[in-house]
């Protein structure tokens, strides 16, 4: 977590909202990276491929997908040139192509590992969406499979880069309200019990931990700046088919802090609250799209907007890759959740 701390720390103190001030100016030879989307479901569509229009270091500049009706569209809308567009059989082709430089990895969680790893040995540095894989030896197979092959691997972590949760990961480190005593973080949406799609299947990554539980673990850790070290209790609550409607769980930080957390498929929340020795603060909401706001028991508030969480992802993860620096949120960080 080193190089993604520095750079928020950076951030943070220069009070930035965007990639330029915390690593500088633009390569000097203005030159984008050229990013390949693996998948257009809803968050490519609705999310990344947007904020790529709005990006000053990286651009979109190919698509891999299996729903051939999908293309003529993307194409449309976004320049995509026939060479660039690749199925999911032919997507190995993308190692001879100079235009893509960045391959980013948005399918269901289950088959992360399989693309991450085909884009890392096409010699294309990979990004890769939240959570990271089903397993921690998953995990460790993309980050290995990115060392051999040379190329940078960065996780899709967007709440790294907002602005509030750069504050908030700040106050773990300097302790304005003195020392950490407790910790509550929960993320949900109010969905049907009986979804379909590969959000309700287990092996592709669905359900309640793997679908929302990546927000709460991670904002836990971010929050207290810790790992934990013990897990005190969990339990799940289930659909008919056996996938996990809600999951809640107490985690033990060293020092004797706890922290609990509870995630849902079918109950709407978005929190994060830090308990101090002086005080406190909360995240509310803490990770929707539009706006993350939070305040503290002194009276601050924490509400710096930005336009949108995955441009300033990318630019950074980009600006990282043309300066020859270590990602902001690299594969560890996802490892480590997982």
């Amino acid at each position: 977590m080193t190089s993604r701390r520095k750079f928020i720390q950076q951030a943070a103190a220069a009070g930035v909202l965007s990639v330029a001030s915390a690593y500088g100016n633009d390569s000097p030879s203005g030159r984008k990276l050229g990013v390949a989307l693996v998948g257009l479901g809803g968050y490519s569509r609705n999310k990344l491929a947007p904020a790529l229009k709005m990006t000053k270091h990286c651009y979109l500049a190919g698509i891999v997908t299996g729903s051939p009706e999908k293309i003529p569209k993307w194409k449309k809308d976004y320049g995509i040139k026939d060479a660039n567009v690749y199925s999911y059989e032919t997507m190995d082709k993308i190692s001879e192509n100079p235009e893509i430089d960045v391959v980013y990895i948005v399918l269901p969680t289950g088959l992360h590992a399989e693309y991450a790893i085909r884009a890392a040995k096409a010699g294309k540095h990979v990004w890769c969406e939240k959570p990271m894989a089903l397993t921690t030896a998953d995990c460790q197979a993309i980050i290995d499979a990115c060392k051999e092959n040379k190329v940078t691997l960065s996780i899709g972590y967007r709440m790294h880069h907002e602005p509030n949760t750069q504050t908030v990961i700040k106050y773990a480190e300097t302790k304005p309200y003195g020392a950490i005593k407790s910790l509550d973080a929960k993320a949900g949406y109010a969905g049907p019990p009986q979804g379909r799609g590969w959000r309700f299947d287990p092996k592709l990554g669905g359900g309640s931990l793997y679908d929302m539980g990546v927000y709460p673990i991670n904002a836990l850790r971010y929050g207290s700046g810790m790992e934990p070290t013990r897990v005190v209790s969990a339990k799940r609550q289930l659909n008919a088919q056996g996938v996990d409607l809600v999951d809640e769980f107490v985690l033990e930080f060293p020092g004797g802090v706890t922290a609990t957390g509870r995630t849902s498929v079918i109950e709407a929340y978005n929190r994060l609250r830090v308990e101090c020795e002086d005080g406190w603060y909360e995240l509310k909401p803490m990770s929707t799209y539009d706006g993350v706001k939070g305040r503290t028991s002194d009276g601050k508030k924490l509400d710096q907007r930005t336009e949108s969480h995955q441009a300033l992802q990318m630019d950074a993860e980009a600006q990282a890759i043309i300066q020859g620096k270590p990602p902001i949120v690299p594969g560890d960080e996802g490892l480590r959740d997982i």
